[in-house]
């Protein structure tokens, strides 16, 4: 049965940009999962350049953010939720995104820890990612016990499997990524959400 991004939890946001990927395979997940790196690190490198002194700017330039980064004044890191039954990709997608930053290492599934941490070094500086996995929640009091927040309050990625054992307590999250096999093939579909407009500069990079 296809995965229904509306069947998660939906954040109480707008949808900002809304965009649908194709996998023919596990090498397109991989091949998405590097662009998405790499989307990061673009919309990163934007918002932390230098802002230039009003000397060195044109008055047409003050007025013009960097693309695709209205309303962003500094990058706070994203939350990025992965949405799909058991077997649709979402570690798989975590795990080439993990490579397209560099990670060279084992990528551990964090079913068993709930979180596995990762800190990459980056031409625009350290950068800190966190995997998630709440599938062994069975209420969302348990996230709050847990005492995760602070690792979504740091700048960092966040990203985050079976987000809905949350509930609403992980708030808006920056794109919602819902994927879901293709019974007729060994593809996926990649159904992608943002909601902020650090996750939209990403999508459009994608």
């Amino acid at each position: 049965m296809p995965v229904n991004p509306d069947l998660a939890i939906q954040p109480p946001a707008d949808v900002l940009l809304e965009r649908s990927f194709a996998l023919a395979d596990e090498a397109a997940t991989n091949a998405f999962g590097e662009r998405f790196a790499r989307a990061i690190e673009s919309v990163r490198e934007a918002l932390q350049k230098p802002r230039r002194t009003p000397q060195q700017t044109t008055p047409q330039e003050a007025q013009q953010p960097a693309p695709g980064t209205e309303g962003n004044q500094a990058f706070h890191g994203l939350q990025v939720q992965l949405v799909g039954d058991l077997g649709a990709g979402k570690t798989t997608l975590v795990r080439a995104t993990l490579r397209g930053l560099g990670h060279t290492g084992r990528v551990r599934s964090p079913t068993y820890t709930l979180v596995e941490p990762y800190v990459l070094e980056r031409p625009a500086g350290e950068l800190s990612l966190y995997h998630f996995d709440l599938y062994r929640f069975t209420d969302p009091a348990e996230w709050a016990d847990a005492g995760f927040r602070e690792y979504f309050d740091s700048g960092a990625i966040c990203l985050v499997e079976w987000p809905q054992r949350a509930g609403r307590l992980l708030g808006v999250p920056d794109l919602v990524f819902a994927l879901d096999l293709d019974h007729e093939g060994d593809g996926r579909v990649l159904v992608a959400r943002a909601y902020s407009e650090s996750g939209k500069a990403c999508l459009e990079r994608c």
